[in-house]
């Protein structure tokens, strides 16, 4: 196997290091390490270039996160690529752990792993997924058969964990620069339709850093992004002849959305919802989302009740 590692960059000056420093310290280390700075201002590309050889550098004019991954992917040398984001890191086993599930099982064409959450600047983590659950789940094997059973068990990973075939990576598209957010979802939802089997570790193999200024996932607002990923894979979802195996998927993102959005006070829009992917969404879950924004003003009084009983019954509205 040839392994090339893609980390996009954008004013990523005080985290890339970290970032490169991690992939250097793999057991198993790949090929070679492309970074694209992606119209950075600071000096990302400076320490970079500290790197020399080591690293390949990249400059491009700011284009977004999807157009920078999909750069590197077209630079890259190697059979498979991995990928991190600049203000993350993987964990020193976490390619050599991929590599050899991917030797044990050579018609895997990705595979991703567990990770943990990292709030450090409230010196709080946790894993995606407890160990011992990815065991259960996985019962004796090394992936799932359904990529989107894996998604709403929370054993999908996350795009600092994943590894694809470079060629599987093109066939599907690569990143689309249009969908803004969620592009990460996007892609893996497209290799899905072909390519359900996918790869797993339990064992956390990577560090995901949260609350991060200047990342995607504050930079875009959700609604639209949403709606629009839901909308285009519902529809290519149909196209290939698997709306039934990604409604569940849809759902379950849905529901997830839905939720924090009471709390946003985008009540209107979790009605527009409703109506526009009644498809997806359950009788008596639509049922319950219209009476609720029958009366915006009284459920938003309203909603500190809900949230308390949330929090007691362990409710999932």
């Amino acid at each position: 196997m040839t392994i090339s590692v893609v980390i996009p960059a954008y004013n990523a000056a005080e985290y890339i290091g970290r970032a490169i420093d991690s992939v250097l310290a793999q057991t198993r280390r790949p090929d070679e390490i492309i970074v694209v700075d992606d119209g950075s201002t600071d000096d990302t590309a400076g320490i970079v270039e500290t790197y020399g050889l080591q690293v390949r550098l990249i400059r491009q004019e700011n284009a977004g996160v999807s157009a920078a991954r999909n750069t590197g992917i077209d630079a890259a040398t190697g059979e498979w690529i991995a990928f991190l984001d600049s203000d993350d890191e993987w964990l020193k086993e976490k390619l050599r752990l991929q590599v050899e599930l991917l030797g044990r099982n050579p018609d895997l064409v990705w595979s991703t792993a567990n990770f943990i959450y990292c709030h450090c600047g409230q010196n709080y983590h946790c894993q995606k997924l407890d160990e011992k659950t990815g065991e259960a789940l996985l019962n004796g094997a090394d992936f799932f058969e359904d990529y989107f059973d894996a998604y709403i068990k929370a054993a999908a990973g996350w795009t600092g964990t994943m590894i694809v075939k470079r060629d599987i990576l093109k066939e599907a598209g690569l990143f689309q620069p249009e969908q803004l957010r969620f592009n990460d979802e996007d892609m893996w939802w497209r290799i899905a339709y072909q390519h359900p089997r996918i790869g797993y570790n339990g064992k956390p193999l990577a560090v995901y850093h949260m609350h991060v200024p200047d990342s995607v996932t504050k930079k875009y607002q959700v609604p639209e992004n949403l709606d629009q990923l839901i909308a285009n894979h519902i529809k290519i979802a149909t196209e290939y002849g698997k709306l039934e195996q990604f409604k569940p998927c849809a759902e379950h993102v849905l529901r997830y959305w839905i939720h924090h959005y009471w709390f946003d006070e985008r009540i209107m829009h979790i009605r527009e919802m409703t109506f526009r992917f009644s498809e997806v969404l359950p009788p008596f879950y639509k049922l319950a989302l219209w009476l609720l924004t029958i009366w915006p003003r009284a459920t938003l009084a309203f909603m500190p009740v809900l949230s308390r009983i949330n929090r007691i019954l362990r409710l999932r509205l």
